[in-house]
């Protein structure tokens, strides 16, 4: 694709994304990311066909940063300081309701539905995690306050990077059913082990790097023009290597915030102006890839991927706040509040679909992430749509919204 039409392209969609946030996200309150979803299927190839799959993946490189954008947030929140303040029934929580979500729909697909193995290793993967925007959306607007609101935001804080974890050895599980390698311990555990240990030691050492060359830097230009080169050496770095980049460029973000706590505050806040940027693409370039067509062919499985998922959340989040003695009000309401998908969820089905239509995985590979990433659209426009009100009437019952 020539240049001239991806920047054309590039510029409409931010047009009609600010055209979407001003005039109907503000106004009737509906998260801007739910409508970036919209836009997206509107756009796509299988509707109107102006985002067709030659475009898609030309502007490939605008979703891998926006990746990278994602995984150095969710990093960055991961400060021992805030753990700590939040106990330790967060990380509990967090443990129960993202292996929880993924047990129920791997169960279901494989022994319910007989798929294969790898894909639903893989998509309960991706149905581990949580997206924050909209329950914090949700939060915000009706000023919601008390336990249940505290253990809510500290929960989706630290889902995410589970979500990750679980993701790598799901990932490098599937690879090797795959390309059919012989079933080992070192395979299955081995493997995904090195993986994330490489992943995070070379985020952990650009880190350090990154904290030596610019920790005296005050200037908002510096700032900006070293996470970014940071976070492209990072991302052609785990590529080549094969690894995970959303868990290196997390290490990296983690690291970095609990090294120096007010250089990695000063890189967030230089990243935000980006974000206006790379999610409104970032989500309505993945969402095009929605096939309308399957629709009635996927929503079957539609159904029990999100029956399924939002029992993992509900049952193992209370079973969490059970096993760490949180609040009744937490144990009854904390499961309802998680079901938002959005986010790294999409990320981590786009990552599915980078890794897995390469020609070493064979149209295997093609067909699972085109059912992956179709399945996740299908099924994220109800969550986008549900989660927020569940969100609303937990914090309702449990008393932290008291107009």
């Amino acid at each position: 694709m020539d240049f001239d039409k991806a920047f054309l392209i590039l510029g409409i969609l931010l047009i009609v994304a600010y055209l979407l946030k001003s005039m109907v996200s503000e106004r009737f309150h509906i998260p801007g990311v739910t409508l970036y979803i919209i836009l997206g299927v509107i756009l796509g190839g299988s509707v109107t066909g102006y985002l067709n799959a030659d475009i898609v993946d030309s502007l490939d490189f605008i979703s891998d940063l926006a990746l990278g954008l994602i995984a150095f947030s969710i990093g960055v929140e991961l400060n021992k300081e805030v753990l700590q303040k939040v106990g330790k029934s967060i990380i509990i929580i967090s443990f129960f309701e993202g292996l929880g979500a993924f047990l129920m729909v791997f169960i279901s697909f494989y022994f319910f539905l007989h798929k294969a193995l790898y894909f639903s290793l893989l998509l309960g993967a991706v149905a581990s995690a949580t997206a924050p925007a909209a329950t914090v959306y949700v939060i915000k607007q009706f000023k919601s306050k008390g336990v249940l609101t505290s253990t809510i935001l500290g929960v989706v804080g630290t889902d995410d990077a589970i979500a990750l974890i679980i993701y790598v050895f799901a990932s490098l599980f599937a690879s090797s059913l795959l390309l059919n390698k012989p079933v080992s311990i070192a395979n299955y555990v081995l493997e995904p082990l090195k993986s994330i240990s490489l992943s995070l030691i070379i985020g952990i050492i650009m880190a350090f790097i990154y904290n030596f060359m610019f920790w005296k830097k005050r200037h908002a230009d510096d700032i900006t023009m070293g996470i970014i080169s940071f976070l492209l050496i990072a991302l052609s770095v785990s590529q080549k290597l094969h690894i995970s980049e959303l868990l290196t460029i997390m290490a990296f973000g983690c690291t970095l915030v609990n090294k120096n706590l007010k250089l990695a505050n000063r890189t967030k806040d230089n990243l935000e102006f980006l974000t206006p940027l790379f999610l409104p693409w970032f989500f309505t370039l993945a969402a095009s890839h929605l096939d309308v067509g399957l629709i009635k062919t996927i929503s079957g499985m539609g159904i029990v991927y999100i029956i399924s998922r939002a029992s993992g959340k509900i049952i193992f989040a209370s079973l969490g706040a059970v096993v760490s003695k949180a609040p009744s009000t937490v144990r009854k309401f904390i499961g309802f509040s998680l079901i938002p998908q959005v986010g790294v969820a999409v990320a981590l089905a786009l990552a599915v679909k980078r890794q897995f239509t390469q020609p070493i995985y064979g149209q295997a590979g093609i067909d699972m992430a085109y059912l992956i990433i179709n399945l996740l659209l299908l099924t994220t426009i109800f969550t986008e749509i549900v989660g927020p009100l569940l969100t609303y009437f937990s914090l309702k019952k449990a008393g932290d919204i008291r107009s």
